[in-house]
């Protein structure tokens, strides 16, 4: 394993570089440059043609929808459009490449010069610069069969792919990312955040990180404070997860310095990420670009795409996902804090769709980043997956919103029945049907429940009456416990106060 040093020491010491270059796999129907279908987890080898298996005499075409979404996502990346622009063939030998080279753009993209606006977890924005966004293909899948951690490295034997060779990708490329400091980590975690969200507003792309159809390579450096030119980076292939971003460079950041610290050099390489361990190991020497020998495209024809075009995909840009959250917090009353809890969260849609349903604002958030997720994370799964896998909707919680806001039931009670939706037993309102679960209306029984209590508990009512009206609190546990928890707490105080002049 390798040598790392606290991270603090090591920011100490070095100020990080970062380069983040982000594949977006896009959502059309049809492949990059061929007829072939896109779909996830057909059958191996089941989605090819002569084109995207590379077949001698195969000729390209390419996907209109794949370049109206790549001028759609430079747009929203506040990126120029190129007038005109070609595909590069970018040459190296792999075996899930079937052609020898990758049909992508090299110092022609289709998009740059642009930038993204992020909200650190703090509320702190900081602007990412973007260099390119550019076209290219995704290659192959190798399955390597055999060894204990699924590399190629101790395998009997791989197998290939060649349904996902071709599917249209973006890559979106920033410039240095100097100056981040101790934050470095955070904001590029940040940054693939609010562009998996991007992604998705627009309808690119399900941005779906854990099955690959988004991903990033983050490039790390370091250099001395007060140095300006950068170090050697290394490259840390295919993240795909936003806390795995955040942990691979914190990683990164810890072993350049270690051995930096050590007088050694840093080897301009990939990196493999491990997840369970939590460290990078060693993949390939990194090449610069003149290894791949780029040269133009001979068999596709130039990309020009008029004023006219880019203007009106410009006017498909739906509200930008920042502009959207400040928006929603204002019609739903949230503070800061409440609405960063539930960004970070990723409740939004969620919450918003609760709403749609027919939820309060504050019942909704109360739910799902507060009841459910505390589930979730006792089951150790994203809120959002581990209620679907229970079939718990934005509906259903609109409803059990409605019970509490109805008066029919308690915090207490739609606790018990949300457990029994989480199992199974039915809707909402059917939960609470089988369970029995229903305050008492009759406020006559309330009432009589009060004055017991009241006369169970002297020394506590008389604070009360001395004007200690915090005390009741106590009175009014007993009351519920009274009444089996089916009492209303409001109303149990309003009584407890009238009866004892505080009212």
């Amino acid at each position: 394993m390798d040598a790392v040093v606290d991270y603090d020491e090591a920011i100490a010491t070095y100020d990080p570089v970062m380069g983040l270059e982000v594949h977006v796999e896009l959502n059309t129907e049809t492949k990059m440059f061929c007829g072939c279908a896109t779909e996830f987890g057909a059958e191996p080898n089941t989605q090819t043609c002569p084109v995207c298996l590379g077949l001698p005499g195969a000729l390209p075409v390419v996907n209109a929808k794949g370049v109206e979404s790549a001028i759609r996502i430079g747009l929203a990346l506040n990126c120029e459009i190129a007038e005109w622009c070609r595909f590069a063939r970018k040459n190296y030998f792999y075996p899930d490449m079937p052609k020898n080279f990758q049909t992508s753009q090299y110092d022609e993209p289709i998009a740059f010069e642009g930038y993204l606006d992020v909200e650190l977890e703090d509320g702190t924005p900081w602007r990412v610069e973007i260099e390119r966004a550019h076209m290219e293909e995704d290659t192959g899948k190798s399955l390597h069969v055999g060894g204990a951690t699924g590399r190629i490295h101790g395998a009997d034997h791989s197998l290939l792919d060649y349904n996902r060779a071709g599917i249209p990708l973006i890559e979106i490329v920033t410039k240095p990312l100097v100056g981040a400091g101790e934050r470095a980590p955070e904001i590029a975690k940040a940054y693939v955040g609010a562009l998996r969200e991007l992604m998705r507003a627009l309808d690119v792309s399900d941005a779906r990180m854990e099955q690959g159809s988004m991903r990033c390579d983050a490039n790390v450096s370091l250099m001395p404070k007060g140095a300006e030119k950068f170090g050697t980076r290394t490259e840390t292939k295919n993240v795909n997860s936003l806390r795995s971003v955040e942990r691979a460079v914190r990683y990164e950041i810890t072993r350049h310095a270690a051995v930096l610290n050590e007088g050694g050099s840093i080897l301009q390489e990939t990196r493999h990420w491990h997840e369970d361990t939590g460290v990078t190991t060693s993949g390939r020497p990194k090449s610069d670009a003149d290894d791949y020998r780029y040269f133009p495209e001979p068999d596709l024809v130039p990309v020009a795409p008029s004023r006219e075009l880019v203007e009106q995909l410009r006017a498909t840009l739906p509200e930008p996902p920042a502009e959207r959250r400040k928006r929603l917090q204002g019609e739903w009353g949230f503070s800061d804090l409440e609405m960063r809890d539930v960004y970070n969260a990723g409740a939004v849609e969620t919450i918003e769709e609760t709403i749609a349903a027919g939820a309060s604002a504050a019942g909704a958030r109360k739910w799902w980043t507060g009841e459910i997720a505390r589930l979730a994370n006792k089951a150790g799964e994203p809120f959002v997956e581990f209620a679907a896998q229970r079939h718990v909707t934005p509906k259903t919680i609109a409803e059990l919103d409605g019970l509490v806001t109805s008066g029919r039931l308690n915090d207490s009670m739609a606790r018990q029945t949300l457990e029994g939706v989480l199992a199974g037993e039915g809707t909402p309102t059917e939960v609470a049907d089988a369970r029995g679960l229903e305050l008492v209306q009759d406020d006559g029984a309330l009432e009589a429940a009060v004055t017991k209590v009241i006369e169970a508990n002297p020394d506590v009512a008389q604070k009360v009456r001395d004007g200690k009206v915090q005390a009741a609190g106590a009175l009014i546990g007993q009351v519920m416990k009274e009444m089996k928890g089916q009492a209303d707490a409001a109303k149990a105080r309003s009584i407890i106060l009238e009866q004892l002049g505080q009212a």
